[in-house]
């Protein structure tokens, strides 16, 4: 980049169907790029980027401030109630190397509903299309985004106690991507607070990286 007062962070949500991941690009990008809606099957058939606006002094980064942009790819989600796995997985890999195919690839984001149980197939599947997509390094590019957090605090339970009870199957999940996670709550407006909250856990996974990215060229 020319500008080195800018940062633009690309980033790739996947997820099974409904759970939240258009909603989640549009919360990243403080837009409504996405469409999202309750729906009895898969609304997102194809692939589609979306761009934030520039959030100025975002932080710092070599003693100067830093200008970020954020750049969402939105996935169809799989099991699809329309789409095989074939196909999603071959949409989604054309994609990738379209979009962020020079710039790379900062962080995958598994979005999972904290709200429905994470074990099965139907869990893995989403999990194996990002093993597929990226390739032996998918463990350093991933984090797990908990949707619908807000229905965990209404019952009463922490985000520790969550984790605590989670599945052995969604722990050893969190233990490849070593621990990165985080819980999304959606209590009707988001702000903006709430929205710099997200992104800063997400920056803070992307700096363990070193800023590296997964590149498909």
């Amino acid at each position: 980049m020319t500008d080195t007062n800018k940062m633009i962070i690309n980033l790739a949500v996947f997820g099974r169907t409904q759970s939240g991941k258009s909603s989640t690009g549009n919360i990243l990008l403080g837009s409504t790029d996405f469409y999202s809606s309750l729906s009895p099957g898969s609304i997102t058939k194809e692939c589609s980027l979306g761009r934030s606006c520039h959030l100025h002094s975002f932080m710092r980064r070599g003693g100067q401030e830093i200008t970020l942009q954020i750049q969402v790819l939105d996935t169809p989600g799989y099991p699809h109630s329309k789409l095989s796995m074939e196909h999603v997985k071959q949409e989604v890999k054309k994609a990738l190397v379209h979009h962020f195919g020079q710039d790379g690839l900062h962080l995958a984001l598994l979005v999972q509903r904290a709200d429905v149980p994470f074990f099965g197939q139907e869990a893995s599947n989403p999990v194996q299309l990002i093993q597929e997509l990226l390739g032996d390094s998918w463990k350093n590019y991933t984090a797990v985004l908990f949707t619908h957090a807000e229905k965990i605090e209404a019952a009463g339970i922490s985000e520790d106690e969550y984790l605590h009870e989670a599945s052995d199957t969604l722990l050893t999940l969190l233990n490849s991507v070593q621990q990165r996670h985080a819980f999304l709550y959606d209590k009707g407006n988001w702000c903006n607070g709430q929205r710099i909250k997200i992104l800063e856990r997400i920056m803070e996974f992307i700096k363990e990286n070193h800023y590296q990215v997964l590149n498909f060229t």
